[in-house]
């Protein structure tokens, strides 16, 4: 009868053990991943849209004192308009 070597098993145990907690860590560590790449991108995102925004305001701070700026927004705000010009209003909207 064969002696049972319980060193040989405890050692096999023991590398299927780490090799199984290994493995585990891999897909938790992807899975973590994949969600700061995601987050990245979301990001990357918003910093594009504050800087378009960032841009617009720049370039309307620089119109700000121009004749068509003010007489633009004296139009659509106020609704005044140049003496002797004709206004047309869409009575259907």
């Amino acid at each position: 009868m064969k002696k049972i070597n319980f060193k040989n098993i405890y050692k096999k145990l023991l590398i299927l053990v780490f090799a199984v907690y290994v493995i585990y860590t891999f897909f938790v560590q992807q899975q973590t991943l994949n969600a700061y790449k995601a987050d990245e991108k979301k990001y990357a995102e918003q910093i594009e849209e504050a800087m378009q925004k960032q841009e617009e305001l720049v370039q309307t701070k620089n119109n700000l004192n121009s004749d068509e700026y003010i007489e633009q927004m004296a139009r659509e705000k106020l609704d005044m308009y140049l003496p002797n010009e004709r206004v047309y209003i869409d009575i259907g909207k």
